[in-house]
């Protein structure tokens, strides 16, 4: 069992407590003042550091601690872990750095009596070993009960995203609204310089000389683990009060400064998939919080009825896997969200069906500013180390506001409304925005019989569904239009 963690510090006492944190409402970034800033330039450099663990020194190069703001007069940083490797490396860099730490762990898993359907806690594993990390260096941890907030700015956020049809991307919210917004808030007063993480980014703060300057986003050294897309919607109040160790180094190094340092979590795997869903599958997640409606499945192209689904919301533009349809491969191409309705196509990736130029509004930028009207910049529309060459073009409209028509220098099969795309000049995070649309026409070219048949009130007229079979290795594809049998 874990021990409990009582905490020294009096205004987080009602979360260890599981009292609520201010209000249910989102987080507004207007509630985030300005912390003074702290100079990360204020002393020299003080030769390179060493890790010291239980009398044993692990001596560190410098450009490993080169993000953890080595060298300087000591700062009080608040080191949020999870239990993993990257986030234990961070802190024991920023110990080693000279720096007074205290570590905490965000329990956003829901409580066994707070909507709750399954049995197990996957956070107590990461608990212990988050302790044992901290136990070795005699750094003070302490646990944060954060589950209501998660729930309310972001699983109920997704959840209401769904049913609308559209796919967002919790690990974006949960750094904006959470890691570094409700626990941000909950500290501000409690004296420290910093928060850091393991994330594999790295922020460039202004110098002494200059310190009205933004904060920087930088992509880090490992562009394989390179973080910043999740990054991408922070405010700048919130970047300047950030530090991540590990963005001067690769996830090579990390996995060797964990077994220098003989940390206790050395061998594990990372995690996967979404953070509080632990073991449980995203479809029993769905299924639970939304339901099921069985709707029908149509060809997009002909309008053929080729089968039934569980409702729209299990599904996603690009998705190929879980259809169970003969003839494929199959692929999600389109959306009824008013009459349930799923459209399909085995053409998603031809030619005629190019996807390069797309939406995205609720804009955010690190700077002021922005880019500039048609700036050629680069862009992520997934977590990935693939960029895109794109132009954007200013817009506005009443219903979204401040817009941007992205223009992307090739095909992206996988552009998802509702996801982020972030925007990068070199290898600076610009800012990011939320896709609005897909598809250069706004949609998948859906014919319209299937526009029709998805409006019936009564489908059962439709009859049983079409069994196509794919013979394309058979037949010349002049002949394939004969192959459709009931």
């Amino acid at each position: 069992m874990v021990r409990v963690v009582v905490s020294t510090l009096p205004a987080l006492r009602p979360l260890l407590r599981r009292g609520s944190l201010l209000n249910h409402k989102p987080l507004p970034r207007s509630r985030l003042q300005p912390w003074p800033f702290c100079t990360l330039s204020s002393s020299p450099a003080a030769g390179a550091p060493s890790a010291v663990v239980k009398g044993e020194e692990v001596a560190l190069d410098k450009h490993l601690t080169r993000c953890a703001a080595a060298g300087i007069a000591p700062l009080r940083v608040a080191v949020l872990v999870s239990g993993g490797v990257d986030s234990s490396v961070a802190l024991r860099l920023l110990h080693a750095a000279g720096h007074r730490c205290t570590a905490f762990y965000l329990k956003i898993w829901f409580q066994e009596d707070f909507r709750n359907f399954w049995s197990e806690c996957p956070w107590d594993e990461d608990l212990k070993y988050a302790q044992a990390v901290c136990d070795k260096i005699d750094v003070p941890l302490e646990v944060v009960h954060l589950s209501d907030e998660y729930w309310n700015h972001v699983v109920s956020h997704m959840i209401n995203e769904y049913r609308c049809g559209r796919t967002p991307n919790p690990d974006v919210l949960c750094n904006t609204r959470i890691k570094f917004g409700s626990f941000l808030e909950a500290i501000e007063n409690l004296g420290f310089d910093y928060i850091a993480s393991g994330h594999y980014a790295h922020v460039v703060h202004p110098s002494a000389e200059n310190t009205e300057a933004p904060s920087v986003l930088q992509l880090s050294k490992d562009k394989i683990k390179d973080q910043t897309y999740f990054l991408s919607h922070l405010s700048q109040s919130q970047l300047r009060r950030l530090l991540f160790p590990l963005g001067c180094i690769t996830k090579d190094e990390v996995r060797r400064l964990a077994t220098q340092m003989a940390l206790p979590n050395q061998g594990r795997k990372d995690s996967q998939g979404i953070c509080f869903l632990g073991k449980v599958k995203f479809s029993e997640f769905v299924e639970r919080h939304i339901g099921e409606k069985e709707g029908i499945i149509l060809e997009a192209e002909s309008g053929d009825y080729l089968g039934i689904h569980r409702g729209f919301w299990f599904y996603t533009i690009g998705q190929r896997q879980g259809l169970r349809l003969p003839g494929g491969p199959w692929y999600v191409v389109e959306k009824d969200v008013q009459n349930n309705v799923v459209f399909v196509s085995r053409n998603y990736y031809s030619l005629d069906k190019r996807r390069r130029t797309f939406r995205v509004g609720s804009l955010n930028w690190f700077d002021n500013f922005g880019p500039g009207n048609n700036e050629q910049l680069k862009c992520k529309v997934r977590h990935s180390p693939e960029f895109h060459d794109c132009t954007l073009v200013k817009e506005r409209s009443e219903e979204n506001g401040d817009a941007l028509v992205v223009h992307l220098a090739e095909d992206d099969q996988g552009l998802a409304a509702g996801q982020f795309a972030a925007f990068y000049s070199e290898n600076v995070c610009l800012g990011s925005g939320i896709i609005l649309d897909s598809w250069d026409k706004m949609s998948f070219p859906v014919c319209s019989r299937a526009l029709e048949i998805a409006k019936l009130a009564d489908k059962s007229s439709l009859g049983k569904p079409i069994r196509i079979v794919n013979l394309e290795h058979i037949v010349k594809p002049e002949q394939q239009e004969e192959i459709k049998v009931a």
